[in-house]
């Protein structure tokens, strides 16, 4: 099978990172929106990651606050009135050197503070990357997947990144993916149980939304479904594949159909009018993603290994 990742090439400090988010649906698919400290998984390295990961056929949410060396995971299970894969929602952190805190539609649903704070505040200096994947699981970590729902979709309409200084929230940038992004990156690893690899073929930027997709292995990117509540009927090619090379004003789309990105109508708290971020250097991304790619690979193997433990 072929998964998807998509994540920032920078790290951010202390601060607010918010995303408007519809998970895949389907049992024993994961989906995760995540901060991670980039070599955590590297040998006798303190691990820092902050998770919301949909779980199970009923699309439940769970939080996980995943440190220490060696690493263990701090897991719970908020109690939401929200089905984060039949709508949008807004998933939010902050992080400061005090607290950890997750929101949901703005309202908060875990806060930590003592050892889990300090864990990061002392380990995470340099910051953590913002990122998002979708992937099968199995019995131990997922639901009980089955090939045969594939293809299933991810879909990422915005993100924001405020930084934190004398207690205030500073908005810094915000992506609302119109187009492929700079400073972005595809995965192209082994997923976590081993299931699937990342393939960039399979991150797509489609009517302002990032779409990750989860397809059997000769199938990529968001092509041959319905997706379902998209209140449409499935388009023809369109959007830009992160992993293909530009070509005139909209880079190269995967051939057949491609499903049409769920209506933004769908019920969740929004988020605020603000000014966009833009970036249009895809061949700077493509450069990026190929010197990173063979060592991103091999740490990322390191980290199948481990979290294959949850």
């Amino acid at each position: 099978m072929r998964s998807a990742e998509l994540f920032t090439g920078s790290s951010y400090g202390y601060g607010r990172v918010e995303a408007r988010v519809r998970f895949a649906g389907g049992d024993g698919v994961v989906g995760s929106f995540f901060l991670w400290k980039d070599g955590s998984e590297m040998p006798g390295t303190f691990w820092n990651e902050l998770d919301y990961e949909k779980l199970g056929a009923d699309c439940r949410l769970v939080t996980n606050a995943f440190y220490g060396n060696p690493a263990a995971v701090h897991n719970q299970y908020p109690m939401v009135n929200a089905d984060p894969c039949g709508s949008f929602h807004v998933y939010a952190y902050e992080w400061t050197p005090d607290y950890i805190a997750w929101f949901l539609d703005g309202t908060e649903v875990r806060r930590e503070t003592g050892a889990t704070a300090t864990a990061f505040a002392e380990n995470a200096s340099a910051g953590m990357q913002i990122r998002f994947n979708v992937w099968p699981g199995d019995a131990s970590f997922g639901g009980n997947f089955d090939p045969a729902i594939l293809p299933v979709h991810e879909y990422v309409d915005w993100v924001q990144y405020s930084s934190y200084a004398n207690g205030a929230f500073t908005l810094a940038w915000r992506e609302e993916f119109d187009s492929q992004p700079a400073g972005w990156l595809v995965g192209s690893w082994p997923s976590p149980k081993n299931l699937s690899t990342h393939d960039e073929r399979n991150v797509n930027f489609i009517g302002g939304y990032a779409v990750l997709s989860l397809t059997a292995d000769d199938a990529t990117g968001p092509a041959g479904a319905m997706v379902e509540g998209a209140g449409g009927t499935s388009a023809a090619a369109g959007g830009t594949s992160a992993g293909a090379t530009s070509s005139g004003a909209g880079g190269a789309a995967q051939s057949g159909a491609t499903p049409t990105p769920p209506s933004s109508a769908s019920s969740d708290s929004g988020g605020c009018s603000l000014g966009r971020r833009r970036a249009s250097e895809g061949a700077a991304f493509a450069a990026v993603l190929g010197v990173l790619g063979a060592s991103l690979f091999r740490r990322r193997r390191a980290a199948v290994r481990f979290r294959n433990v949850r």
